[in-house]
């Protein structure tokens, strides 16, 4: 990683980085979370139950998905609960039945949701676009897109009034990234749905934002590292990775009642590789 392809340095400041967890006033709130097995839907969920909300999350991976039940336990505080599903985002009928599920388990409507699941392909940092195959471009459209499409579909009829929607949209959604087309493209409908979304739901007073995260530590970023080889060379102001945990405070802000007049943004969260 690098600065104008100089190697970053730390800095005493960057080296020494800590977060006070933020206070939020979400206890009692019933937030639905895609992709909460690990990274930042994880890392939201964690600040959520601490807080006090009822969350459930759901994840493709079962392995995922058990462990963050029993680890996201000591995060309970203020009567929070947990729901944990396994969810294939791409296919509706799953997805339906999981929001049926939350409704009824937690006998509420939705406060908030935030739609996490994501992928990225296995030619990423590799093939340009004339080398893209379908199988390839057609599973990361499935999940970075039409999943999202058809969380949101069940999602708003079972929002109440003054709810939230937070989508994940990245960088990747704000410009064009070379051998990253179908990553790039999903990202960029991420945030033409929250748009358009946000026009319709606002009679409601549903507010629906996308975030649009920078290099963040995850285990998908690493992911990425390992089929480039090495790290990429990004122009970052503020010279370290970013962490999940700052993620997840832009997310729950964007839910809480302090972002009430908030609707159709992308919140860039990059260290400045966008500025």
């Amino acid at each position: 990683m690098s600065i104008n392809k100089i190697p970053i340095t730390e800095t005493a400041a960057t080296k020494n980085y800590s977060m006070t967890p933020p206070l939020f006033n979400m206890a009692g709130k019933v937030i639905a979370i895609t992709g909460g097995g690990a990274g930042i839907g994880y890392a939201t969920a964690s600040l959520l139950l601490s807080q006090g909300a009822h969350v459930a999350i759901s994840d493709i991976n079962p392995s995922s998905l058990s462990s963050a039940s029993k680890t996201l336990t000591p995060f309970y505080q203020h009567g929070a609960s947990l729901l944990c599903t396994q969810v294939d985002v791409r296919n509706r009928s799953q997805v339906d039945s999981w929001i049926t599920e939350i409704t009824s388990h937690f006998n509420a409507p939705l406060d908030g949701a935030a739609n996490l699941a994501g992928v990225i392909p296995k030619c990423i940092n590799i093939e340009r676009v004339e080398d893209l195959n379908d199988a390839e471009w057609q599973f990361v459209l499935d999940v970075n897109i039409t999943g999202v499409m058809q969380c949101m579909r069940a999602q708003i009829p079972a929002m109440r009034e003054k709810g939230s929607i937070v989508n994940a949209s990245s960088i990747a959604g704000l410009g064009g990234f070379p051998k990253n087309a179908a990553y790039t493209v999903a990202k960029h409908g991420v945030i033409g749905l929250t748009k358009t979304a946000a026009k319709e739901v606002g009679d409601r007073q549903i507010r629906v934002n996308c975030i649009a995260p920078g290099i963040i530590d995850t285990e998908m970023h690493r992911e990425s590292v390992r089929i480039r080889g090495q790290e990429g060379d990004y122009k970052i102001q503020i010279p370290r990775k970013g962490h999940a945990e700052e993620v997840a405070a832009l997310i729950v802000w964007l839910m809480c009642d302090a972002s009430q007049y908030i609707t159709g943004t992308v919140q860039i969260i990059d260290g400045g590789i966008m500025a």
